[in-house]
């Protein structure tokens, strides 16, 4: 899959150079003339790298260069100045708010794409390393440290931008019966195999996450309630028809329940991780409750711990 930069710039003029210098890197390169429509870019693509003009009006490039960094989704995401300026203060207030690097107009087309493959190979190196760190090494989907990072990143967008998440708790049915019957390698297939199914149930701006032991947690990005809902049941239905083999001779079914909590369910006072995901295990304990293999969702009442 091809990087993309977006290039931030109030001039016409520099974007059709950077599209013709930066042709031959095989880059998806997007466009915006100012730091507003920059920042929405930037929130909607995740880009892996900005390049960021430093004097545009309104909103100058330091200026947009400390929103970036403050921006949870963002601030991992490499920026490269462009600007006319050659003084070295102009320089290291940049280094200070956080880019990694500079490039001088009227750009030196070589320079331009060797500055532009430095920042990106870093960027592919640091993405490499932090998934490695945040994978379950038995199931290959997210970890805990994950979850908790991007559900945060979630909740703060929703918070800020008025988007939507959905929460979905998984748990496998009566998963001690399943180690004590059949031994702890049978149940490591069994996470093994209802990993592989979350992985291929979602799309790839969800994150399916081991939360912990037989448990699981689906963040589900712009996702309402009807669409969680769906898709929780989506998956609880192709388990259920799996087949699972802890011997030749034997063959039995694996179930699991769900509970779904969007955000909108909470009011903006209690929109935050500890909340989502209480409201989340308390639909998935009713959905234990009331018989298992079940998509149970939470609803705000009056009284409860919403």
């Amino acid at each position: 899959m091809s990087q993309t930069v977006l290039a931030i710039d109030d001039s016409s003029d520099i974007h059709r150079l950077l599209d013709v210098r930066l042709k031959p890197e095989g880059l998806v390169v997007h466009h915006a003339l100012d730091a507003a429509d920059g920042m929405a870019q930037a929130i909607r693509n995740t880009p892996d790298l900005i390049l960021l003009d430093v004097d545009m009006p309104i909103i100058t490039g330091f200026e947009m260069c400390k929103q970036l960094k403050e921006n949870a989704q963002l601030a991992q995401v490499p920026v490269i100045f462009l600007t006319g300026a050659t003084e070295v203060y102009t320089k290291v207030q940049g280094f200070d708010l956080g880019a990694v690097d500079y490039v001088t107009k009227p750009f030196d087309p070589a320079e331009l794409r060797a500055r532009v493959r430095a920042a990106l190979r870093t960027k592919r190196y640091h993405d490499l390393l932090a998934a490695r760190s945040n994978v379950d090494g038995l199931t290959a989907l997210w970890n805990r440290s994950y979850f908790n990072q991007r559900i945060g990143e979630e909740i703060s967008a929703a918070q800020r931008y008025d988007r939507v998440v959905s929460l979905v708790m998984v748990d496998i049915d009566k998963f001690k019966s399943l180690n004590d019957n059949h031994g702890h390698p049978f149940g490591d297939q069994v996470l093994q195999r209802v990993g592989e199914l979350l992985h291929t149930s979602l799309r790839t701006t969800d994150a399916p996450c081991r939360f912990g032991g037989e448990e699981f947690a689906l963040i589900l990005s712009e996702t309402d309630e009807e669409g969680a809902a769906t898709t929780a049941e989506r998956i609880r239905e192709a388990l259920a028809h799996m087949v699972f083999r802890p011997s030749d001779r034997m063959q039995l079914q694996v179930t699991a329940s769900f509970g779904v909590v969007t955000s909108s369910i909470l009011p903006k006072s209690k929109l935050d991780v500890a909340h989502l995901v209480m409201a989340a295990d308390d639909a998935l304990y009713e959905a234990k409750r009331t018989g298992r293999n079940r998509v149970c969702i939470a609803k705000p009442n009056v009284g409860s711990t919403i």
